[in-house]
Formats: C-alpha cells, sequence, structure tokens
C-alpha cells in the first residue's frame, strides 16, 4: 500500500522516479521496488519522501484520509440538526425514557440523574466521531 501511495503522489506532482530518488538520495530501482511492493521503505526514509512530497508520513502510510475540516464541517451539520424538529425531540425522549428506567429499575434518583447524563456523553461522543 505505501508504493501504491507514493507512485500516486509522485505521479500527481510530474515527478519521475529518478528526480525522487535523487532529491532523497536513493536508487531508482529502490523507489520501483517501493512502488512495485517488492520492498518498503524504512521510517527515516518514509520521513524524507514525505518532505519531498509535501504529505505526512500518515498520508504515505494509508493514503489521503479525509481532512479534520471535512470532518468538522459534518459536526457542525449534526449540531444544526439536532437542533431541528423531531432529532432534537428523539434525544430528549431518549434521555427521559433513560431516567425513568434506571429510576424504576433502581428506585433511585440518583442513578437515574446519572443515567440521563450518561445519555448526554454519548450524544457528545456520537457528534464528536460521527
Amino acid at each position: 500500500m505505501v508504493g501504491k501511495n507514493i507512485k500516486k503522489i509522485r505521479t500527481e506532482l510530474n515527478m519521475t522516479q529518478e528526480e525522487l530518488a535523487e532529491k532523497i538520495s536513493v536508487t531508482r530501482q529502490a523507489i520501483s521496488n517501493w512502488e512495485t511492493e517488492k520492498t518498503q521503505p524504512d521510517i527515516e526514509t518514509l520521513e524524507r519522501i514525505s518532505e519531498v512530497l509535501g504529505v505526512t508520513i500518515e498520508e504515505l502510510i494509508y493514503g489521503k484520509q479525509k481532512s479534520s475540516q471535512g470532518t468538522l464541517e459534518k459536526g457542525k451539520d449534526v449540531m444544526v440538526n439536532l437542533t431541528k424538529g423531531s432529532t432534537k425531540s428523539g434525544i430528549g425522549f431518549g434521555a427521559a425514557l433513560a431516567i425513568v428506567i434506571s429510576y424504576v429499575k433502581w428506585q433511585s434518583v440518583g442513578w437515574a440523574i446519572f443515567h440521563g447524563l450518561l445519555n448526554w456523553v454519548y450524544v457528545v461522543y456520537f457528534l464528536i466521531k460521527y
């Protein structure tokens, strides 16, 4: 996977194997071996490659990831939706249901409040994750 990512980013930058090899002080054959997945570069070489190609090491290893800005925008959209219509009432209903069930099961206001708050912690976790 690393080799395919190196090749993809290198070709997007219109850089030849020879040019990349020269910039990171390895042979063109080493680049070819990485791109065909015959061998893998070590971590120090990955660092040099990432600097030359202008990407992070994570992008070289895992490929291009969704930007955190996109995740932030998605989170904002979810927050906006939570303040509208049925989603808001659904969350409120879920919290109320957690409180009622907790009180009936344990006959304790403390446990009921705890589970109601726990429901909101889950909602916040969901917003951050998605």
